[in-house]
């Protein structure tokens, strides 16, 4: 196993996610740079929202890599200029291997981490990222799940329980697919159904338009419904229009 530079805080759990852990283990010196690395990182505190941002790091992403990280880095850093929000980065890749960061408020330690991942070969791990949001909310409620990836490996109807959990604890998926996977499309559609978030299809050409959606999304998870009406744009308007309003719903934080 390559050493890890990334310097998340902590593996991902298998538990409840039908995943066998099967990460290989890392020598005594890499769990000591990765500990290190994961302690200079400052926790968030007192933010108004938080918002987990989960990728896919497997090999079939590795052709758009460079360019969707340097995206993402750009939603955070218009995340960190607005205030308010602690992020959480999950990802996974290779055979098992699923890890997150603490809660940041200075979202460039995030931009940080982001750069320093390498993609690595292996099946999707949604479940586990699933699971793992879900768990985060049932300490601390998430106001929303970024999730960016091309394929989806996992049984859907699986995954589709893992994001009814996500549900009940208001926490909406919003899917980004890169690519045209059928299988991606459609897992991706019913996960943002059932959470009532929203799912947008982005290649290599559309990087604008990515970037206008990540920074929607993090209006949404800082102010809710109200604060993304506001942002406007056709990123919104195309978030909103899969979002169902709750009943009675005057604006304000969640759904």
């Amino acid at each position: 196993m390559a050493k890890d530079k990334t310097g998340t805080d902590k593996t991902v759990s298998t538990a409840n996610t039908g995943v066998p852990d099967t990460a290989p283990v890392s020598s005594k010196s890499e769990i000591a740079k990765f500990l290190s690395a994961a302690r200079t990182m400052v926790p968030g505190t007192g933010g108004t929202g938080r918002l987990a941002f989960a990728l896919d790091a497997t090999m079939s992403r590795q052709p758009t890599w460079d360019k969707a990280c340097s995206l993402q880095a750009e939603m955070f850093d218009a995340v960190g200029k607005t205030g308010g929000l602690s992020v959480q980065l999950v990802y996974f890749r290779g055979l098992g291997e699923c890890r997150a960061s603490r809660w940041v408020a200075d979202t460039r330690q995030l931009a940080d981490l982001m750069s320093r991942i390498d993609c690595r070969g292996g099946q999707t791990q949604i479940g586990r990222v699933l699971r793992h949001v879900a768990d985060e909310a049932r300490a601390k409620p998430v106001n929303a799940l970024v999730y960016i990836g091309d394929a989806m490996e996992e049984n859907i109807d699986h995954l589709a329980t893992l994001a009814g959990e996500l549900a009940l604890r208001k926490v909406p998926c919003f899917m980004f697919h890169e690519g045209n996977d059928p299988a991606a499309a459609t897992g991706f559609r019913e996960i943002a159904r059932v959470t009532n978030g929203a799912y947008a299809r982005f290649d290599q050409n559309a990087a604008s338009e990515l970037a206008a959606l990540l920074r929607a999304v993090a209006a949404y998870a800082t102010g809710g419904r109200v604060a993304l009406e506001k942002s406007g744009g056709s990123a919104a308007r195309l978030l909103l229009g899969q979002m169902r309003p709750a009943k009675g719903q005057q604006g304000g934080r969640g759904k």
